[in-house]
């Protein structure tokens, strides 16, 4: 049940994130490389045990140190990328360990 749960978590998250995108045109390779980038990362955060009582902190930092990579070669490219991608990324995944949080997933 925990699997599906975060496979959900994670397919809700994914579609958030891919969704605008999709609006603004962006390449579906983009589009698939964010929504599995999603649908990965509640897995790993549940997996991780930081900060203890800041719970809540987890998600957010764990999403940002994971896409660090991703938005350093987006830059390059496009200067207006990187800042949606950051957001994003500790918007999401701080929504993604508050429902790990209270669903007793994490």
């Amino acid at each position: 049940m925990n699997f599906l749960l975060t496979l959900l978590i994670g397919v809700v998250a994914g579609t958030l994130d891919v969704l605008p995108m999709i609006k603004m045109k962006v390449d579906k390779y983009s589009c698939l490389s964010a929504f599995i980038y999603y649908l990965i990362l509640p897995f790993i955060i549940f997996s991780i045990n930081w900060f203890g009582n800041l719970w809540w902190l987890r998600g957010g930092i764990i999403a940002i140190l994971l896409a660090i990579p991703v938005i350093i070669l987006v830059v390059k490219e496009d200067k207006k990328s990187p800042i949606a991608m950051t957001i994003m990324s500790i918007v999401l995944g701080t929504i993604i360990g508050v429902a790990g949080h209270f669903l007793n997933l994490m």
